[in-house]
């Protein structure tokens, strides 16, 4: 009888996956203050469940607390862009290894099938749809890998680096040099894995995410504002 009421289990979860939507997606840009009576106003729910929230996607790297100033979308810089896929190359390359080691038939299968839609929407010049495509065959190697602590270290390091994805789609021609370029490459990585060869999987992986460093290194400045 009394007290504070609980919150549902999984509720600040549930929110911090919904404020991390909204983060990747642009809603709240960076630096911009996470206001707590906002969210809870948003989302019908407690400063507690909202607090936890924040903490959780803090752990992320998406959110940091200022003293006195509560939490705001943390901003990530063109260098610790550039420094996470250096890392995201070296942790993708060891998937792209064990899931050479691993893929059967069937996953083999589907990996094809994914190049095959990604050249589709090369033809018909379908930006987002291959965007998409791009994130499913990621996931698809991470999957195949069985890496769960790499896969959870991944995720976290692509969602600070969306905002620069996104400043390089707004380059004039780079959508379509990317697609050029980065469809070869996803070829040859599925080439690998799916002749069960783990070095040259971890290669052409290397290869792929070394292209996106080169690009993030030669983003205009103009683009990140």
């Amino acid at each position: 009888m009394g007290g504070t009421p609980k919150a549902p289990a999984g509720a600040g979860l549930t929110v911090a996956g919904t404020v991390r939507t909204a983060i990747l997606r642009g809603e709240f840009a960076p630096g911009q203050r996470l206001i707590e009576a906002d969210l809870c106003e948003r989302f019908g729910t407690s400063r507690f469940v909202v607090r936890a929230a924040l903490q959780e996607l803090s752990a992320q790297g998406l959110v940091e607390f200022q003293r006195n100033r509560g939490a705001r979308v943390r901003e990530i810089s063109l260098a610790e862009a550039i420094e996470i896929t250096e890392v995201r190359k070296l942790l993708e390359g060891r998937e792209a290894a064990r899931a050479a080691e691993r893929v059967d038939a069937a996953e083999a299968a589907m990996l094809r099938g994914i190049i095959t839609d990604m050249r589709a929407a090369v033809g018909n010049a379908e930006l987002l749809r291959y965007s998409g495509l791009n994130a499913s065959l990621h996931a698809a190697i991470r999957d195949i890998s069985g890496s769960e602590i790499s896969g959870r270290l991944l995720r976290q390091l692509r969602d600070q680096t969306v905002r620069h994805q996104f400043s390089l789609s707004l380059v004039p021609g780079r959508p379509a040099v990317s697609r050029a370029v980065s469809l070869p490459q996803h070829e040859a990585i599925v080439a690998a894995v799916t002749a069960r060869d783990p070095a040259a999987a971890e290669a052409a992986m290397h290869d792929h995410l070394q292209g996106v460093i080169e690009a993030l290194r030669a983003l205009p400045v103009a683009a990140l504002r």
